[in-house]
Parts: structure tokens; sequence; C-alpha cells
């Protein structure tokens, strides 16, 4: 891309809100060049705008210094990556009219390669215990499996998916509604500069500028389209985050949803989510089994291990003949495990030096901690 025509980007980005339809086919039919020349210029409106919104595109244009913006960003450690640039993930094309102008960018790693393998985690700012434990649990269990976990950097899901990667070693995004230069929420400005020195901190907007609702609401359809797929841990009925799993089913990704308790208002929305198109997820694995290529199954689900299902067949057999409450002869537990009174007393030796059974006068008690691993083993059935 010509110097011209980044400069002129950067302009438009300025003066510009994200995800403005209106301007964006402005780009695609006459070009960036004369879209931003026309804006400079200060002559007749644009098709779709009427005079007031023209006089107001045009005030900005007056302020805007892309060269200023470009050094700024220099300083913070940022650059603008524009469509058709090495970096540009192409699946943010799939915006169509509302494809970003171009995205600043902080952090070392490529962002086109590291889109190829991403998923959002994104969910509730005031979200539950339950909530941020699954966050970090499914955003740690992606980065292990080589996933890049893309969110909002915010409260609550956000931020503890971003924690959840970090914490694992992994690759995380953070995609925020203001200037990369500008870590919001405020509370979070460790962790946003913390992604940007191990993964990427990613924006539309300039630098310095500030959040405002519309432009958190617009932030998410970036977080879509750029992720294979979008999880939604905890959300209510209004919640933002279920701007973001519809976005991407517009798109054609995935969505899915974390379940709750059916008495919880922050899992309201990611039920009515389940109800429809999405997909119920719990960990990492049935993610990846999802969004990821073929042959990337989640294993099938068991119950845990217990100690007692390593024992031979035979052993296990006498150890479930023997009565929980009370001794028994090696006679009656021959009976119980149809096998004879000889080879009941070889196991019942066997489970003695295991710990499962105890000598009890003429017979054979369970022990303390073969009540528990039997008692576990029922539960099961």
């Amino acid at each position: 891309m010509s110097d011209a025509e980044l400069l002129a980007r950067v302009f438009l980005a300025r003066v510009v809100e994200p995800g403005d339809e209106v301007a964006g086919r402005w780009v695609r039919e006459l070009g960036v060049p004369e879209v931003a020349g026309r804006l400079r210029g200060g002559g007749r409106a644009l098709p779709g705008v009427g005079g007031r919104r023209w006089a107001g595109l045009l005030a900005r244009a007056a302020q805007a210094d892309p060269r200023t913006d470009l050094a700024v960003a220099r300083e913070a450690g940022a650059r603008f990556v524009c469509p058709g640039d090495t970096e540009w993930p192409s699946q943010l094309d799939d915006l169509g009219d509302a494809r970003p102008l171009g995205l600043w960018v902080r952090g070392r790693p490529g962002l086109r390669l590291w889109a190829l393998r991403a998923v959002a985690v994104v969910g509730a700012r005031a979200c539950t215990e339950y909530g941020a434990h699954m966050a970090a649990v499914l955003a740690a269990g992606l980065a292990e499996r080589g996933w890049v976990v893309v969110s909002g950097g915010a409260y609550g899901v956000d931020g503890a998916a971003h924690r959840g990667a970090l914490g694992a070693g992994g690759a995380t995004v953070a995609v925020l509604a203001c200037g990369v230069d500008r870590p919001y929420p405020r509370g979070h400005t460790e962790l946003i500069n913390r992604i940007a020195e191990q993964g990427l901190v990613v924006g539309e907007l300039p630098p310095g500028e500030h959040p405002t609702p519309s432009r958190f609401v617009l932030r998410n359809r970036v977080i879509a389209a750029l992720t294979r797929g979008t999880v939604v841990v905890e959300a209510a009925h209004r919640s933002g985050s279920l701007v973001t799993a519809r976005a991407a089913q517009r798109l054609g990704r995935f969505t899915m949803g974390v379940p709750g308790p059916a008495t919880s208002g922050l899992s309201a929305g990611v039920h009515e989510l389940l109800r429809g198109d999405a997909v119920l997820v719990t960990d990492a694995d049935e993610v990846v089994e999802l969004v990821g290529d073929m042959g990337e199954l989640a294993p099938a689900r068991r119950g845990p291990v217990l100690p007692r299902d390593l024992l031979e067949p035979a052993a296990r057999q006498v150890l479930a003949a023997l009565p929980g409450d009370r001794p028994a002869s090696p006679e009656e537990v021959a009976r119980g495990a149809q096998t004879s009174a000889d080879e009941a007393v070889a196991r019942l030796y066997e489970l003695r030096a295991l710990g499962y059974v105890e000598r009890h006068g003429d017979g054979w008690k369970l022990t303390r901690q073969a009540m528990i691993s039997v008692r576990a083993g029922r539960s099961r059935c």
C-alpha cells in the first residue's frame, strides 16, 4: 500500500465512526483517496447523509492529522494494519461495508496468523465466581491446545479469559473500544499492558480516543469476525456479549454457550442462545471439536477413575461381595463373588495388602477406605 493511501485510511479512521456502513459504501464505490479528498475539500455531501451529519464529518476532518496519529501510535508501540496488507485478517472482509478501515495493533505477533486459529470467550462484566472460573479454565484449556483466546479486555468474564490464557503461557488478543494507547477500563491497565507484551491489543479507534456505549457494541462485531467461533460464559438477556454471539451467527461463525443454573439471571441470555442455534460446551475439548480441524474430537466422557477400577476383575468381584455393615466369612464372600472359598481367601489377602479389607475374628470386613470407594462406584451406576 502506498504512503498516500495509508495516510488517507488513517485520516478516515479519525473522521468516521467504526462500523459506519454508509462510509464503507463510499470507500467501496469511490475508493479511499476520493472519499478522503471529498471530506478534506469540504464540498458537496457524499450520497446517503444529510446536511447536519455532513457538517459533523467536515468538522472532524478539519481536525484530523494522520501523521500525528501514526507518530503517537509508534510511540505507544502500535502500528496501523489495512485491508490488503499481509497482516490483515481476511475474515474481517466478511463484515462487508461495516469492515474496519484498518486496525491499530499493539504487540509483536502477526494478527493474520493468530486470527486463523482464534476463539472468542466473552460474557458478563458483573459475573459470578462460577462465570469467572469457567472463563479462565476454558481459556487456559484453549491456550494449552494452541488456540488464541480473543476477548474485549473488560471486567468479569473478559478479564478472566485473558488471565486464563496468559496463565497457561498461551496467546490472547484484547479488542478494545478505544485507542490502543489508552487502556480501558483503567483498572485493567496492568492486564492490558501485559497482553500487549505477550499477545496483541487491537482497536479501530485512533490513539487517544475514549470508549462510548455505541463503540462497545460496534467493537463486538470485530471480535465475532476475527474468530472462528464465540463462546458466551454468563450473559443476562440484555448483555453486550449476546451482540457478539449474534454477530457471529450472522457471519456464519460457530456460536457456543456455557450453561449455568436455571435460576441465575446471569445465565438467562446464554440459555436463550442454547435454545436456538448455539451449541452447549463445558470445556475446551468440546470447543475445539466444534471449531477445529477435522479429527480434533473431544475425548469420550467418563467419570473419574477410582482406585478400585485398577483392581483385577476377580479382586473387584470379591470386594463387591463384602457387605458394608458387618464382617463376612470367606464362604459367604465366595458365594457372593461366585467363586471358590480358596480363591476368595487368596483375593481377600491381596485386598488386605492394598488396604481394602481387614480381618475381623474369623471373618473379613471392609476398611473405611474401601467403603468410600465402593460407595463412589455404586453412585456412578
